[in-house]
């Protein structure tokens, strides 16, 4: 039988740019900090682990890159992590450790073919210490096409729990209406969106996508300063100009009818709780479901391809 209530963590913070232990230590201090009131899922920020490079060019231009923009991007490439690997051998354990579902966003280096690719992944663990299973962002925003390749279908994930289905989509491809549909297909009670947006429209966004799917919306956003980011960087001038505050946050927790459960938190780091009713969730559903009875498929049908993507294939003679 399903549990009917989950106790729900959303962390609002920012580690220093590029660096991968510091990260994981801030995972560790804030999912502890967190389970130790309650908290039986727990989620971070978009591409949390190393860090969003906001403001930073990367030394490119259209026709030409430098040889400081590579130097900085070979940074990020070196503070990523392998899925899995070492560092979510780490993570599950503390999941398992605090017995608690917990969800970030990370940078991800491909391991399957050239080894030189990254992607902007949400990683998802359990309380008996396993990697549950990771969304790739299908679609990387404006010039985050330079520093992250695209997913694919095959990780269009939803997790069964024992408090209801979890699933989510990253920043931008939450305004992709089919990658929506997709998800709702899949019975998902519980949206989750890490994002790098911190302006009012997002929050129209996560209020339309819980009214849109009846389901809870988690944001999360990092709080992020200059002081986050390693002065010794070649294109640490990008930022000379911006404000001190990079990401002034905006992490809500929405209800199934679209109503805040928290309101958004801007302007410092913190982590928002809530305890969300399950039983809202099918009620919500009472007039509308927009992948049940409020759908016509007579009238509109979404074909997803849901296999795994492979440059190459190796074909094997008889």
């Amino acid at each position: 039988m399903k549990k009917r209530q989950v106790h729900v963590a959303v962390v609002q913070a920012a580690p220093t740019l590029f660096d991968k232990q510091v990260a994981l230590e801030l995972i560790g201090k804030r999912t502890r900090e967190a389970a130790g009131q309650g908290a039986e899922l727990i989620v971070f920020p978009e591409v949390f682990l190393p860090g969003y490079p906001r403001g930073l060019s990367f030394g490119a231009r259209v026709g030409s890159r430098t040889a400081g923009g590579r130097k900085d991007w070979q940074r990020y490439w070196d503070s990523a992590i392998q899925v899995p690997g070492p560092e979510t051998e780490v993570l599950a354990e503390l999941a398992k450790e605090l017995e608690v579902y917990v969800v970030i966003g990370v940078v991800e280096q491909d391991q399957e073919f050239s080894t030189g690719t990254l992607y902007n992944s949400i990683i998802y663990f359990g309380p008996e210490g396993t990697l549950l299973g990771k969304h790739r962002k299908l679609v990387p925003t404006g010039s985050e096409r330079l520093l992250w390749g695209q997913g694919d279908g095959s990780t269009l994930t939803v997790i069964d729990t024992p408090f209801g289905r979890i699933g989510g989509l990253i920043c931008w491809e939450n305004y992709m209406p089919l990658a929506r549909t997709a998800m709702y297909a899949q019975g998902i009670d519980i949206y989750i969106t890490p994002t790098a947006d911190a302006r009012d429209s997002w929050q129209s966004t996560i209020r339309h996508i819980a009214c849109e799917g009846r389901c809870y919306v988690l944001s999360s956003n990092q709080f992020a300063t200059k002081s986050t980011y390693p002065a010794d960087l070649a294109y640490y001038d990008d930022i000379h100009e911006d404000d001190d505050v990079l990401s002034r946050g905006g992490s809500a927790i929405v209800d199934p009818l679209g109503e805040y459960v928290v309101e958004p938190l801007y302007h410092e780091e913190g982590i928002l709780f809530a305890t969300l009713e399950l039983d809202k969730v099918t009620q919500s559903r009472f007039d509308f479901d927009v992948v049940g009875h409020y759908s016509r498929p007579d009238v509109f049908q979404l074909i997803v391809n849901d296999q795994k993507q492979a440059i190459v294939r190796k074909k094997h003679s008889d």
